[in-house]
Protein backbone atom coordinates (compact mmCIF):
# COMPACT_ATOMS: atom_id res chain seq x y z
CA UNK A 1 0.00 0.00 0.00
CA UNK A 2 1.24 3.34 -1.22
CA UNK A 3 2.08 6.21 1.27
CA UNK A 4 -0.59 8.27 0.59
CA UNK A 5 -3.23 6.11 1.43
CA UNK A 6 -1.28 4.63 5.12
CA UNK A 7 -0.82 8.24 6.03
CA UNK A 8 -3.75 10.65 7.83
CA UNK A 9 -1.52 13.74 8.91
CA UNK A 10 -3.46 16.42 11.09
CA UNK A 11 -3.03 19.82 11.18
CA UNK A 12 -2.52 19.78 15.00
CA UNK A 13 -2.86 17.46 17.72
CA UNK A 14 -2.69 17.86 21.62
CA UNK A 15 -0.18 16.36 23.58
CA UNK A 16 -1.59 14.35 26.54
CA UNK A 17 -0.41 11.61 28.77
CA UNK A 18 -0.99 9.57 31.99
CA UNK A 19 0.64 12.72 33.96
CA UNK A 20 -2.54 14.96 32.81
CA UNK A 21 -4.76 12.03 33.96
CA UNK A 22 -3.15 11.45 37.20
CA UNK A 23 -3.71 15.05 37.74
CA UNK A 24 -7.15 14.91 37.47
CA UNK A 25 -7.69 12.50 40.47
CA UNK A 26 -7.09 15.14 43.32
CA UNK A 27 -10.02 17.30 42.30
CA UNK A 28 -12.33 14.73 41.38
CA UNK A 29 -11.42 12.90 44.76
CA UNK A 30 -11.86 15.81 46.72
CA UNK A 31 -15.06 17.26 45.13
CA UNK A 32 -13.23 20.62 44.17
CA UNK A 33 -14.18 21.13 41.01
CA UNK A 34 -14.79 24.70 40.29
CA UNK A 35 -11.84 27.56 40.60
CA UNK A 36 -9.70 26.43 43.18
CA UNK A 37 -6.18 25.92 44.33
CA UNK A 38 -5.18 24.12 41.30
CA UNK A 39 -6.19 27.46 38.77
CA UNK A 40 -3.87 29.22 41.66
CA UNK A 41 -1.18 27.38 41.40
CA UNK A 42 -1.50 27.02 37.09
CA UNK A 43 -1.97 30.77 37.70
CA UNK A 44 1.43 30.60 39.31
CA UNK A 45 3.44 29.24 36.77
CA UNK A 46 2.15 30.91 34.06
CA UNK A 47 3.30 34.31 35.21
CA UNK A 48 6.63 32.86 36.33
CA UNK A 49 7.32 31.54 33.35
CA UNK A 50 5.91 34.62 31.47
CA UNK A 51 7.94 37.03 33.64
CA UNK A 52 4.82 38.98 34.73
CA UNK A 53 3.26 39.85 38.20
CA UNK A 54 -0.19 38.36 37.29
CA UNK A 55 -1.69 35.90 35.56
CA UNK A 56 -5.75 34.90 35.94
CA UNK A 57 -6.99 32.40 34.38
CA UNK A 58 -10.23 32.29 32.15
CA UNK A 59 -12.52 29.87 30.20
CA UNK A 60 -11.32 30.84 27.25
CA UNK A 61 -9.23 33.68 25.34
CA UNK A 62 -11.99 35.36 23.71
CA UNK A 63 -13.14 35.53 27.32
CA UNK A 64 -9.75 36.97 28.58
CA UNK A 65 -10.20 39.59 25.61
CA UNK A 66 -13.25 40.86 27.11
CA UNK A 67 -12.53 40.95 30.68
CA UNK A 68 -9.15 43.21 29.57
CA UNK A 69 -11.34 45.35 27.45
CA UNK A 70 -14.05 45.76 30.21
CA UNK A 71 -11.62 46.10 32.79
CA UNK A 72 -10.25 49.58 31.01
CA UNK A 73 -13.58 50.32 30.69
CA UNK A 74 -14.03 50.19 27.05
CA UNK A 75 -17.64 50.70 25.52
CA UNK A 76 -19.67 52.32 23.17
CA UNK A 77 -17.97 55.10 21.14
CA UNK A 78 -14.85 53.81 21.99
CA UNK A 79 -12.70 52.95 19.24
CA UNK A 80 -10.07 49.84 18.88
CA UNK A 81 -7.95 48.85 16.40
CA UNK A 82 -7.17 45.45 15.33
CA UNK A 83 -5.53 43.18 12.87
CA UNK A 84 -7.61 42.41 9.72
CA UNK A 85 -6.32 39.02 9.41
CA UNK A 86 -6.31 37.16 12.56
CA UNK A 87 -9.51 34.87 14.25
CA UNK A 88 -12.89 36.54 14.72
CA UNK A 89 -12.72 36.83 18.54
CA UNK A 90 -10.28 39.24 18.46
CA UNK A 91 -12.61 42.04 16.59
CA UNK A 92 -15.41 40.27 18.26
CA UNK A 93 -14.29 40.93 21.84
CA UNK A 94 -14.21 44.67 21.01
CA UNK A 95 -18.06 44.44 20.05
CA UNK A 96 -18.85 42.37 22.90
CA UNK A 97 -18.15 45.85 25.13
CA UNK A 98 -20.27 47.71 22.80
CA UNK A 99 -17.13 49.53 20.95
CA UNK A 100 -15.73 50.00 17.35
CA UNK A 101 -13.04 47.81 16.16
CA UNK A 102 -10.84 49.77 13.34
CA UNK A 103 -9.29 47.35 10.95
CA UNK A 104 -5.56 47.99 9.97
CA UNK A 105 -3.72 46.25 7.22
CA UNK A 106 -1.18 43.70 8.00
CA UNK A 107 2.13 42.83 6.42
CA UNK A 108 3.04 39.97 3.95
CA UNK A 109 5.71 38.53 5.20
CA UNK A 110 5.21 38.28 9.24
CA UNK A 111 1.34 38.15 9.02
CA UNK A 112 0.83 40.85 11.64
CA UNK A 113 -0.23 44.00 11.68
CA UNK A 114 1.36 46.88 9.49
CA UNK A 115 2.96 50.06 12.25
CA UNK A 116 2.92 52.05 9.23
CA UNK A 117 -1.07 52.00 8.86
CA UNK A 118 -1.43 52.77 12.16
CA UNK A 119 -0.90 56.20 12.92
CA UNK A 120 -3.62 56.97 10.09
CA UNK A 121 -6.24 55.16 12.51
CA UNK A 122 -5.97 56.92 15.48
CA UNK A 123 -8.07 59.35 16.95
CA UNK A 124 -9.58 60.80 19.34
CA UNK A 125 -12.15 57.70 20.05
CA UNK A 126 -9.14 55.80 19.75
CA UNK A 127 -8.48 53.33 23.63
CA UNK A 128 -6.70 50.59 22.70
CA UNK A 129 -4.40 48.58 19.81
CA UNK A 130 -5.53 45.27 20.09
CA UNK A 131 -2.25 43.17 18.20
CA UNK A 132 -1.88 39.62 17.64
CA UNK A 133 0.89 37.78 17.60
CA UNK A 134 0.05 35.75 14.83
CA UNK A 135 0.46 31.83 15.09
CA UNK A 136 3.15 32.35 17.68
CA UNK A 137 5.34 35.50 15.93
CA UNK A 138 5.42 38.55 18.36
CA UNK A 139 4.48 41.94 16.47
CA UNK A 140 6.91 44.31 15.81
CA UNK A 141 5.70 46.28 19.37
CA UNK A 142 8.35 48.93 19.28
CA UNK A 143 6.95 50.07 16.10
CA UNK A 144 3.84 49.73 16.93
CA UNK A 145 4.06 52.06 20.15
CA UNK A 146 5.94 54.84 17.93
CA UNK A 147 2.86 55.12 15.13
CA UNK A 148 0.68 55.66 18.24
CA UNK A 149 2.47 56.28 21.61
CA UNK A 150 -0.05 57.25 23.68
CA UNK A 151 -2.26 54.48 23.03
CA UNK A 152 -1.97 51.44 25.49
CA UNK A 153 -1.14 48.15 23.96
CA UNK A 154 -3.48 44.91 24.53
CA UNK A 155 -1.78 41.43 23.33
CA UNK A 156 -3.63 39.01 21.75
CA UNK A 157 -1.16 36.09 22.37
CA UNK A 158 -3.45 33.28 21.82
CA UNK A 159 -0.48 31.70 20.00
CA UNK A 160 2.15 32.69 21.52
CA UNK A 161 2.97 31.08 24.95
CA UNK A 162 6.48 30.84 25.17
CA UNK A 163 7.23 33.87 22.34
CA UNK A 164 9.67 36.52 22.81
CA UNK A 165 10.10 39.79 21.53
CA UNK A 166 13.93 41.46 22.15
CA UNK A 167 14.17 39.39 25.57
CA UNK A 168 10.73 39.97 27.20
CA UNK A 169 7.85 37.25 26.85
CA UNK A 170 4.54 37.26 24.81
CA UNK A 171 2.57 38.72 27.67
CA UNK A 172 4.61 41.26 29.50
CA UNK A 173 4.52 43.96 26.12
CA UNK A 174 1.48 45.96 26.82
CA UNK A 175 -0.96 46.61 29.42
CA UNK A 176 -2.59 43.33 29.71
CA UNK A 177 -2.79 40.25 27.23
CA UNK A 178 -4.82 36.82 26.48
CA UNK A 179 -3.66 33.38 25.78
CA UNK A 180 -5.63 30.31 24.52
CA UNK A 181 -5.29 26.52 25.62
CA UNK A 182 -7.56 25.36 22.93
CA UNK A 183 -6.40 22.16 21.61
CA UNK A 184 -4.65 23.27 18.83
CA UNK A 185 -2.09 25.69 20.94
CA UNK A 186 0.88 24.75 22.33
CA UNK A 187 -0.50 23.82 25.71
CA UNK A 188 -3.99 23.07 26.21
CA UNK A 189 -6.66 22.72 29.03
CA UNK A 190 -9.42 21.25 26.59
CA UNK A 191 -10.84 25.37 26.26
CA UNK A 192 -9.11 28.23 28.41
CA UNK A 193 -7.70 30.83 28.71
CA UNK A 194 -5.17 33.15 30.72
CA UNK A 195 -4.70 36.90 31.21
CA UNK A 196 -1.43 38.22 32.44
CA UNK A 197 -0.59 41.67 33.50
CA UNK A 198 2.16 43.16 35.60
CA UNK A 199 -0.60 46.02 36.58
CA UNK A 200 -1.71 45.96 40.53
CA UNK A 201 -5.14 47.69 39.89
CA UNK A 202 -6.13 45.96 36.66
CA UNK A 203 -5.18 42.19 38.08
CA UNK A 204 -7.53 43.04 41.23
CA UNK A 205 -10.44 44.52 38.59
CA UNK A 206 -9.37 41.72 36.54
CA UNK A 207 -9.87 38.68 38.95
CA UNK A 208 -13.31 40.13 40.65
CA UNK A 209 -14.99 40.61 37.37
CA UNK A 210 -14.33 37.10 36.07
CA UNK A 211 -15.85 35.90 38.94
CA UNK A 212 -19.44 37.51 38.96
CA UNK A 213 -17.47 40.70 40.49
CA UNK A 214 -16.91 38.93 43.69
CA UNK A 215 -14.90 40.76 46.02
CA UNK A 216 -13.02 37.63 47.05
CA UNK A 217 -12.90 34.34 45.20
CA UNK A 218 -14.05 31.01 46.29
CA UNK A 219 -10.79 29.80 47.48
CA UNK A 220 -10.89 32.94 49.70
CA UNK A 221 -14.52 32.53 50.62
CA UNK A 222 -13.87 28.16 51.38
CA UNK A 223 -11.43 28.71 53.26
CA UNK A 224 -11.93 32.31 55.43
CA UNK A 225 -13.44 32.46 58.64
CA UNK A 226 -16.19 30.25 59.22
CA UNK A 227 -18.69 29.43 59.03
CA UNK A 228 -19.23 31.36 55.76
CA UNK A 229 -18.63 34.98 54.56
CA UNK A 230 -20.69 36.57 51.82
CA UNK A 231 -18.69 38.53 48.92
CA UNK A 232 -19.37 42.05 47.96
CA UNK A 233 -20.19 42.94 44.73
CA UNK A 234 -18.75 46.46 43.61
CA UNK A 235 -18.01 45.43 39.82
CA UNK A 236 -20.76 43.89 37.19
CA UNK A 237 -18.61 40.42 36.40
CA UNK A 238 -18.93 37.65 34.55
CA UNK A 239 -18.69 34.00 35.21
CA UNK A 240 -15.37 33.56 33.33
CA UNK A 241 -13.44 31.01 35.57
CA UNK A 242 -11.95 28.05 34.89
CA UNK A 243 -12.80 24.81 36.54
CA UNK A 244 -9.91 22.87 38.69
CA UNK A 245 -10.52 20.58 36.62
CA UNK A 246 -8.93 22.44 34.28
CA UNK A 247 -6.30 24.17 36.59
CA UNK A 248 -4.92 20.66 37.12
CA UNK A 249 -4.25 19.95 33.20
CA UNK A 250 -1.98 23.32 32.99
CA UNK A 251 0.37 22.48 36.15
CA UNK A 252 1.08 19.00 33.83
CA UNK A 253 1.28 20.92 30.06
CA UNK A 254 2.97 24.03 32.15
CA UNK A 255 6.20 21.01 32.97
CA UNK A 256 6.15 20.07 29.42
CA UNK A 257 5.82 23.54 28.02
CA UNK A 258 10.09 23.65 27.21
CA UNK A 259 10.45 20.26 25.46
CA UNK A 260 7.10 21.29 23.43
CA UNK A 261 8.83 24.49 22.53
CA UNK A 262 12.29 23.04 21.40
CA UNK A 263 10.55 19.87 19.34
CA UNK A 264 8.04 22.62 17.47
CA UNK A 265 11.47 25.09 17.05
CA UNK A 266 13.24 22.10 16.01
CA UNK A 267 10.90 20.67 13.29
CA UNK A 268 10.08 24.26 11.96
CA UNK A 269 14.04 24.61 10.94
CA UNK A 270 13.56 21.59 9.39
CA UNK A 271 10.40 22.69 7.54
CA UNK A 272 12.35 25.96 6.48
CA UNK A 273 15.63 24.24 5.39
CA UNK A 274 13.90 21.62 3.17
CA UNK A 275 11.47 24.39 1.89
CA UNK A 276 13.02 27.76 1.30
CA UNK A 277 14.80 26.65 -2.07
CA UNK A 278 11.29 26.57 -3.66
CA UNK A 279 10.51 30.33 -5.42
CA UNK A 280 6.78 29.97 -5.22
CA UNK A 281 6.62 28.96 -1.91
CA UNK A 282 7.08 31.50 1.06
CA UNK A 283 8.50 30.13 4.21
CA UNK A 284 8.08 32.14 8.03
CA UNK A 285 11.23 33.06 9.14
CA UNK A 286 12.58 33.63 13.13
CA UNK A 287 13.59 37.46 13.14
CA UNK A 288 16.64 38.38 14.58
CA UNK A 289 16.20 39.00 18.41
CA UNK A 290 12.78 37.50 18.79
CA UNK A 291 11.51 33.92 19.41
CA UNK A 292 8.89 32.24 17.46
CA UNK A 293 6.63 29.65 19.40
CA UNK A 294 5.88 27.84 16.31
CA UNK A 295 2.01 27.45 17.27
CA UNK A 296 1.13 26.70 13.44
CA UNK A 297 4.10 26.85 10.73
CA UNK A 298 2.14 29.15 8.05
CA UNK A 299 3.52 29.63 4.43
CA UNK A 300 2.34 31.83 1.71
CA UNK A 301 2.29 30.46 -2.08
CA UNK A 302 3.41 33.26 -4.56
CA UNK A 303 0.89 34.97 -6.48
CA UNK A 304 2.60 34.09 -9.37
CA UNK A 305 2.94 29.93 -8.75
CA UNK A 306 1.50 27.96 -11.31
CA UNK A 307 0.34 25.89 -8.20
CA UNK A 308 -2.67 28.30 -6.58
CA UNK A 309 -2.84 27.43 -2.82
CA UNK A 310 -6.01 26.04 -2.99
CA UNK A 311 -4.98 23.18 -5.64
CA UNK A 312 -1.71 22.38 -3.49
CA UNK A 313 -4.42 21.72 -0.47
CA UNK A 314 -6.01 19.62 -2.06
CA UNK A 315 -2.72 17.41 -3.55
CA UNK A 316 -1.63 17.13 -0.21
CA UNK A 317 -5.19 16.06 1.29
CA UNK A 318 -5.25 13.63 -1.21
CA UNK A 319 -2.02 12.34 -0.04
CA UNK A 320 -3.72 11.98 3.37
CA UNK A 321 -1.85 15.18 5.15
CA UNK A 322 -4.31 17.42 6.58
CA UNK A 323 -3.31 21.95 5.79
CA UNK A 324 -5.52 25.00 6.72
CA UNK A 325 -5.38 28.51 5.34
CA UNK A 326 -4.05 30.92 8.02
CA UNK A 327 -6.87 32.42 8.85
CA UNK A 328 -9.45 35.32 8.13
CA UNK A 329 -9.62 38.45 6.47
CA UNK A 330 -11.98 39.08 9.52
CA UNK A 331 -13.67 42.82 7.36
CA UNK A 332 -14.99 40.28 4.28
CA UNK A 333 -16.86 37.66 7.27
CA UNK A 334 -20.86 37.96 7.04
CA UNK A 335 -21.19 39.80 10.58
CA UNK A 336 -18.32 42.46 9.38
CA UNK A 337 -18.66 42.87 5.76
CA UNK A 338 -21.61 45.45 5.34
CA UNK A 339 -20.16 47.91 8.64
CA UNK A 340 -18.31 51.06 8.21
CA UNK A 341 -15.23 50.02 8.98
CA UNK A 342 -15.07 47.00 6.52
CA UNK A 343 -16.81 49.61 3.71
CA UNK A 344 -14.54 52.34 3.99
CA UNK A 345 -11.11 51.08 3.49
CA UNK A 346 -9.18 48.33 1.83
CA UNK A 347 -7.08 45.52 3.24
CA UNK A 348 -5.29 43.95 0.09
CA UNK A 349 -2.50 42.46 2.21
CA UNK A 350 -5.14 40.69 4.94
CA UNK A 351 -6.87 39.57 1.47
CA UNK A 352 -3.94 38.29 -0.27
CA UNK A 353 -3.09 36.50 3.09
CA UNK A 354 -6.06 34.64 3.56
CA UNK A 355 -5.76 33.67 -0.26
CA UNK A 356 -2.51 32.38 -0.36
CA UNK A 357 -1.69 31.14 3.15
CA UNK A 358 -0.96 27.40 4.21
CA UNK A 359 -0.31 26.16 7.50
CA UNK A 360 1.48 22.90 7.76
CA UNK A 361 1.24 19.87 10.00
CA UNK A 362 3.45 20.54 13.21
CA UNK A 363 2.61 18.95 16.63
CA UNK A 364 4.19 16.39 18.62
CA UNK A 365 2.51 13.41 17.37
CA UNK A 366 4.14 13.69 14.33
CA UNK A 367 7.19 11.22 13.77
CA UNK A 368 10.23 11.99 11.64
CA UNK A 369 9.19 9.97 8.87
CA UNK A 370 5.85 11.89 8.78
CA UNK A 371 7.71 15.73 8.80
CA UNK A 372 9.88 13.82 5.78
CA UNK A 373 6.81 12.43 3.95
CA UNK A 374 5.16 16.63 4.08
CA UNK A 375 8.33 17.50 2.65
CA UNK A 376 8.51 15.06 -0.24
CA UNK A 377 4.76 15.68 -1.03
CA UNK A 378 5.05 19.54 -0.76
CA UNK A 379 8.44 19.37 -3.53
CA UNK A 380 6.45 16.79 -5.74
CA UNK A 381 3.79 19.72 -6.02
CA UNK A 382 6.45 22.02 -7.75
CA UNK A 383 5.43 23.44 -10.70
CA UNK A 384 8.94 24.43 -12.61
Amino acid sequence: MSDEFQRAIQIAQPILGKEEWEALREPLETGWLTQGPKVAEFERMFAERHGVRYAIATTSCTTALHLILAALDIGPGDEVIVPSFTWVSTANAVRYCGATPIFADVERTTFNIDPSGIGSLVNSRTRAILVVHLFGLCADIDAISSAAPDIPIIEDAACAVGAEYKGTAAGGLGVAAAFSFHPRKIITTGEGGMISTNDDFLSHKLQMMRNHGASISEEQRHLGPKPYILPAFDEIGYNYRMTDLQGAIGIEQMKRLDGLLADRKRWAQFYQVQLESLPWLNVPCEPIGGSHSWQSFVCSVSSDSLVDRNTLMEKLFAKGINTRPGTHAVHRLGCYRQTAEACLRRYPNAEWCEEQSIALPLHGRMTDADYEYVVRCIKECNPS
